[in-house]
């Protein structure tokens, strides 16, 4: 059975970045009940920085696609049946597996059923689509912690045929980070748009598939902006090396249009800006804390566009409109993020200030609701898991 003593055994896998920071936080969070903590699994720089035993590199984890996962198996597989086995070994009191669903789940379920608490940490997307691994997620998770109030509530409305989970929104991190109130004027400064009387930022995402597909569409939507709106300028962060040279390649075919290429430092571009043009994804939650009116658009295969419309059982991708449960901003998908149809939703947000205002004050609403201060709140929840209910930090 797990630890009884004084020192808090914590199991933990966070397999991407963004997990890490998450991990990070709560292992900061819960040395404020539990000073001499010990922690191990796998774990990012952060983590380790925390005290993370990390058995293995973070990245070994950290496959995306179709091909790559299948090709990286077996090594995924040896990963997994270490930790197990370590785990079953020598029990935890918790076993916290933070996001990478596809990996974690099943270790959770092996160690649930030998009696360790398990916690999963950033719900896998069933209130979107396949539903169905709700029955997963309730024979390995004891908890789940989401990040956004409507994951609770669903949850919450499946819990006749799942009594046994509970789910606790903790809120965002990057509520908690982002101030309520952005400092425009210093963005600004900061990447010397002071000729213009308008920015836009325009993110085509951080993937080179997503960059092919949405970077020449959303320059050609800048053009087609900046001849109707003399006064307009453009700013675009490249989330690495390797995107920043694919669009700068692009660009070469644009010497017309007014576009500032910056590494990196997407929320500083995003601050800086009047309006965004971005791929649907994360970061649109991002511009939301900013309260940055946007425009949303994705492409994709029209196979992939077909399977997914077809599973999908929310109305809505982006996730301010998740959040609001109402189309706050304009959602072009498909064979409706065309030139012209993106070029006039943005023009018509930037033309129509007090809608702009009303936005605003949405968006500001809606960051105070998951405005939770995450890491204290995942650890309080962890802690009452065990049957310690702590009240405030000693």
């Amino acid at each position: 059975m797990p630890s009884t003593g004084k020192v808090l055994r914590i199991g933990i896998v966070a397999g991407e970045a963004s997990g890490d920071i998450l991990g990070a936080g709560l292992i900061s969070a819960l040395r404020q009940y539990h000073p001499d903590i010990v922690v191990e699994g796998i774990g990012g720089p952060l983590m380790i920085a925390e005290g993370c035993n990390s058995f293995f590199a973070q990245d070994r984890l950290a496959v995306m696609g179709l091909i790559e996962p299948l090709k990286r198996l077996p090594e995924l597989l040896r990963i997994r049946r270490f930790l197990r086995e370590h785990f079953l070994a020598n029990p935890p009191d918790v076993f916290i597996g933070i996001d990478s669903p596809d990996f974690n789940l099943t270790l959770e379920q092996s160690l649930h059923e030998a009696g360790v608490k398990t916690v999963h940490y950033v719900s896998p997307s069933v209130w979107a689509w396949r539903q169905g691994r709700l029955k997963k997620i309730a024979r390995a998770a004891d908890l789940v912690l989401t990040l956004f109030p409507f994951e609770e509530a669903f949850y919450r409305d499946h819990s006749k045929d799942y009594p046994l989970l509970r789910a606790v929104c903790v809120g965002h991190p990057l509520a908690d980070s982002i101030p309520m109130e952005t400092d425009i004027a210093a963005a600004r400064a900061q990447l010397s748009f002071t000729v213009f009387s308008q920015a836009v930022a325009l993110l085509p995402g951080s993937r080179a598939g997503e960059v092919d597909r949405m970077g020449r569409l959303f320059l050609d939507v800048a053009r087609w902006c900046a001849r109707k709106h003399k006064n307009l300028c453009f700013v675009m962060p490249a989330a690495n090396a390797a995107r920043e040279k694919q669009l700068r390649d692009l660009l070469v075919a644009y010497p017309d249009v007014h576009v500032r290429l910056v590494s990196g430092q997407s929320q500083l571009c995003m601050a800086a800006s009047d309006a965004v043009l971005m791929a649907s994804g994360t970061t649109t939650l991002e511009a939301m804390l900013l309260k940055k009116p946007m425009v949303v658009a994705y492409k994709m295969s029209a196979i992939s566009h077909a399977i997914i419309s077809r599973l999908l059982k929310v109305p809505y991708v982006s996730l301010p409109n998740l959040l609001a449960n109402e189309k706050l901003v304009p959602e072009l998908l498909q064979d409706k993020a065309t030139v012209e149809n993106l070029g006039n939703a943005l023009l018509a947000i930037l033309a129509d200030s007090h809608q702009t205002a009303i936005l605003k004050k949405r968006f500001a609403d809606l960051h105070q609701d998951i405005r939770r201060n995450a890491s204290e709140s995942a650890a309080k929840a962890i802690l009452q898991l065990l049957g310690q209910a702590p009240q405030s930090v000693p």
